[in-house]
């Protein structure tokens, strides 16, 4: 029995300037941050001639290629893993809400497998061979920050090149900074969940096609980040929260229609209004949760309590992606 956990992210600016289709012209950068919630997943030979998965779905198999998951199938088909398995995957919070669950999961399941296969990779191996599934033989329009933050864990800022090149290092701020930046941010569920495929296609086909508006925008969110990581590294955590609310304002106000509503524009206005002094919605967008940062956790819980969101608690998680039980 192998058991792998997994983190999953929140992402402190340049939120976007991770896809292919943007970086290999301009460079992208981000600072990401792997929490202390995570996607599980259990591995072990079966007594049953079968492939047996059990996530939100139960399929049970004789053959590879009758494997509905994309990933599953696609992960057991690269690393030859064909024999009796079982497979189980618990997350502590759900699809869709933005916080990079689906390459947690990518890059969990390869670990795991890896292991079962008494492979050892490095933390880089195992993100690009995730990113390789999702992206190259999947055909997914997504960016390379969840597979890679996922795997590294930590507080971390990425450099995207234009010749495909990532380097990563951990944010340069001090112990009472990254303490108080980690109890000072606080997510709320807005109870929307919805998968950001669409948004980042259109993200996606116009920074391929070169659309200038959309080219300009990920350069300003581009910016943002590195300011972000300036203000972080310097300690000026209020100033962190300033950019990350002009982040917010600059992306709904100019991106991709569905990035917000109505409903979670009330909800982010009611947070500036109860003392966060900055705040955004996780992930590409449309749903998923509010993140603020305040000064002042009381008032602003309250509020939120109020309107009946709930919060879910985090601390930073600075193992990446692990393992945890191997019998």
């Amino acid at each position: 029995m192998i058991i792998v956990r997994s983190p999953l992210r929140i992402t402190l600016g340049g939120g976007g300037t991770d896809l292919p289709s943007y970086y290999h012209d301009h460079g992208g950068f981000i600072v990401s941050a792997a929490i202390n919630k995570y996607v599980y997943i259990a591995v072990n030979e079966s007594f049953r001639p079968t492939i047996n998965l059990k996530y939100s779905k139960i399929e049970s198999v004789d053959k590879v290629d009758q494997i509905e998951h994309p990933v599953i199938r696609e992960a057991l088909r690269l690393l030859h893993v064909f024999g009796p398995l079982d497979i189980n995957v618990i997350s502590d919070i759900p699809h869709g809400t933005g916080m990079g669950s689906s390459g947690s999961f990518t890059t969990g399941l390869l670990q795991a497998l890896h292991m079962y296969r008494r492979e050892v990779l490095t933390k880089e191996q195992l993100a690009e061979e995730a990113f390789y599934i999702e992206h190259d033989v999947l055909g997914q329009h997504c960016g390379r920050q969840d597979q890679y933050i996922s795997a590294i864990g930590g507080v971390t800022c990425f450099i995207f090149g234009q010749n495909g090149t990532i380097t990563h290092a951990p944010l340069r701020i001090g112990q009472e900074a990254l303490a108080n930046l980690e109890d000072h941010l606080l997510l709320f569920f807005t109870g929307y969940t919805r998968t950001a495929a669409s948004i980042l296609v259109d993200q996606d086909t116009r920074s391929q096609n070169r659309d200038t508006v959309m080219i300009e925008n990920l350069n300003v969110i581009k910016e943002l980040g590195l300011q972000s990581q300036d203000a972080l590294e310097a300690g000026n955590l209020r100033t962190f929260a300033s950019l990350m609310h002009k982040h917010w304002t600059h992306k709904r106000s100019n991106f991709i229609s569905g990035m917000t509503n109505d409903h979670i524009d009330k909800l982010y206005q009611l947070g500036l209004d109860n003392d966060a002094l900055g705040g955004k919605l996780v992930g590409a967008g449309g749903g998923g949760f509010l993140m603020f940062y305040t000064e002042n956790k009381a008032k602003l819980r309250r509020a939120m309590y109020e309107v009946g969101l709930r919060e879910v608690r985090v601390r930073f998680d600075f193992e990446g992606t692990s393992v945890v039980a191997h019998t």
